[in-house]
């Protein structure tokens, strides 16, 4: 399939579309769960329903994981073997590729992950190790696109450049899955929660989003430094045309997030059913456009950075 002059190879960019999505949300809303916890009150009737609610998004999360990751990794082979799938070419990437290695890995990240889910209603460290396995687990996707391959100690810069900007995605759209999940249990819950609920709950996501979009922002930048490298490759190339989709999404998120921090948080704590079912569907709105943003960052993995093709 051919689009804006680039050949895409559907299956993969929709496998990798999902893993990110699957894997920012897992990350997203346990790290969510870590940040708004302390302003929910243990003894009040809301926070069961939230905990139920956020698990289940984490364990249908970790389990689209696995199996969208099973499945990039048999793409990935037939891919590099330019044949029909068998056992002995799947232990040939695992053992002999980067790619296979990195894949072995994250894979037993997701196990992990799932164990730790499991046990954290009766271990607490499971709740922390679930956390840093899922931080782990959508970091490491880092080491399977082109950050990977970029040579040196420029290499160095882009991985961790990579790493922190998936790190950042995971924070924010992953965590307005959660969000959303919060604000629709409280509107639902409104007589008997506090007040101040909502607004100390979006008030933490807030500085949150705040300091993952400042990681987003500087983190892009240096990606696009060594992946575009030049006004002009932005637009004469299809990996730059489309990178310039994915930054209009963001943008769109960008202004959708600053209505909800600086126009309809404030009016929160007032008695107003309106600003809360604003905010709802603002959220709404921002993670669809993340989704988009995951189908994008899915087809510019599959395609030759624009640094690559222009000189």
């Amino acid at each position: 399939m051919a689009w804006l002059g680039a050949e895409i190879d559907v299956p993969m960019v929709a496998v990798r579309a999902v893993h990110f999505a699957a894997t920012a949300s897992a990350a997203g809303a346990l790290v969510f769960r870590a940040v708004v916890d302390p302003v929910l009150p243990a003894a009040d009737q809301v926070k069961p329903v939230i905990d139920a609610r956020i698990r289940w998004l984490i364990w249908i999360s970790v389990t689209i994981a696995f199996i969208s990751g099973v499945v990039w990794l048999l793409l990935q082979t037939s891919s590099m073997s330019g044949q029909a799938i068998t056992s002995s070419e799947i232990a040939t990437v695992m053992d002999e590729t980067q790619f296979g290695f990195v894949s072995m890995v994250r894979l037993t990240l997701t196990v992990l992950l799932a164990a730790s889910l499991a046990c954290g209603h009766r271990w607490q460290p499971a709740r922390w190790l679930a956390l840093g396995s899922a931080v782990c687990l959508i970091a490491a996707i880092a080491w399977t696109g082109h950050a990977a391959s970029t040579p040196y100690a420029l290499g160095y810069l882009h991985l961790a450049a990579d790493a922190l900007h998936l790190l950042g995605a995971a924070a924010w759209i992953g965590g307005l899955m959660s969000l959303a999940l919060l604000l629709h249990v409280l509107s639902g819950y409104r007589a008997s929660a506090k007040p101040t609920l909502q607004l100390d709950v979006v008030s933490r996501f807030s500085r949150l989003g705040i300091v993952s979009v400042a990681t987003l922002v500087v983190s892009g930048i240096i990606n696009a430094w060594i992946l575009v490298g030049s006004l002009r490759a932005l637009v004469a190339t299809d990996y730059g045309r489309i990178l310039m989709l994915k930054i209009a999404a963001f943008m769109l998120m960008l202004t959708l997030a600053g209505a909800n921090r600086f126009w309809l948080t404030p009016r929160l704590a007032a008695p107003d059913d309106k600003s809360l079912h604003a905010l709802t569907r603002n959220t709404v709105a921002e993670i669809v456009l993340g989704l988009i943003i995951f189908v994008i960052v899915g087809l510019l993995g599959t395609l030759h950075p624009a640094a690559h093709l222009v000189k």
